[in-house]
């Protein structure tokens, strides 16, 4: 393809908007994108808040494998209205063969949500044939921190490999991806982040 003709492709977004607009802009609509950080930093909620504005957009699938439908994932769902979405939202716990056979699936949720990387037991290979297999999917995995970094080798090389990705820490998620709004950032618990950043250098 030529220069021109590459320029002249319309590629499907979301059109986000307000505080997510000026954190990750108007993001491509399919690819991968990856949150990770450490426990007890807000990145349950942050995924769960992110899930009901994509909502608007797409079918959006929640694969639970870590949490499972647990006291503490039906405290999350509850907390940001979760079941206001009806069926633009579900909750699933599949392992990776059941939601591969979902997704060839005519009406298939187009945004799926992998919670987390590390409970899928993928190598990076295996990550390489679901992203190839389903180009008109978006995956958001999340994952276990080791420090900042992404815990374990695969979960490393799908952070690299993803377009969008997201550190969260001290109630703040942080855009470190190819889309990346005017302020590049997400206050996903304004009272939380006060207390976590204020006496930092660089808090809120």
């Amino acid at each position: 393809m030529t220069a021109r003709q590459v320029l002249s492709m319309r590629p499907e977004v979301f059109d986000l908007q307000g505080a997510w607009h000026d954190f990750i802009g108007c993001p491509e609509r399919h690819g991968v994108w990856f949150i990770w950080g450490n426990s007890g930093n807000g990145k349950s909620s942050f995924a769960m808040q992110l899930c009901r504005e994509l909502a608007q957009f797409e079918r959006v699938a929640y694969n639970s494998l870590e949490e499972g439908t647990s006291l503490t994932m039906q405290r999350n769902l509850l907390r940001h209205g979760m079941g206001e979405l009806g069926s633009r939202f579900v909750v699933i716990r599949e392992d990776m063969a059941t939601l591969k056979r979902r997704l060839r699936e005519r009406k298939s949720s187009k945004v799926v949500v992998i919670d987390s990387f590390q409970y899928t037991q993928m190598t990076y290979k295996d990550y390489i044939a679901l992203r190839d297999s389903f180009p008109r999917h978006l995956f958001i995995f999340i994952s276990h921190a080791d420090g900042r970094h992404p815990a374990g080798r695969s979960a490393r090389s799908v952070m690299y490999d993803a377009s969008l990705k997201i550190w969260v820490e001290g109630y703040k998620a942080v855009s470190k991806g190819r889309f990346i709004g005017d302020t590049g950032e997400f206050i996903i618990w304004h009272k939380g982040a006060d207390i976590y950043w204020g006496g930092k250098e660089d808090g809120i």
